[in-house]
């Protein structure tokens, strides 16, 4: 029985995350819990939380996906628009 989906072709999930936001939210924890007990600064707690919500993968798409494409559309590249007079 094969655990790996998708011939090998998908990435690797663990629960609702991949392997690499898996391991940001486990870092970020780590580094949060540190910065609460050491300092008491939460806002890096909350900020791991978050990032954890956005990035749930529910059929290949996440909300933090979503939010990535929106800033690159609205923001951050250059559109092209070609004007043309009505043939």
């Amino acid at each position: 029985m094969f655990i790996y989906p998708d011939n090998l072709k998908a990435k690797p999930m663990l629960w609702l995350w991949t392997l690499r936001d898996m391991a940001v939210i486990g870092a970020g924890l780590v580094l949060s819990v540190l910065a609460l007990v050491q300092w008491g600064f939460a806002p890096l707690l909350v900020l791991t939380v978050l990032y954890g919500f956005l990035s749930i993968r529910v059929e290949e798409a996440s909300i933090l996906d979503f939010l990535r494409h929106a800033a690159c559309f609205l923001f951050l590249k250059q559109q092209y628009f070609e004007w043309r007079e009505p043939v």
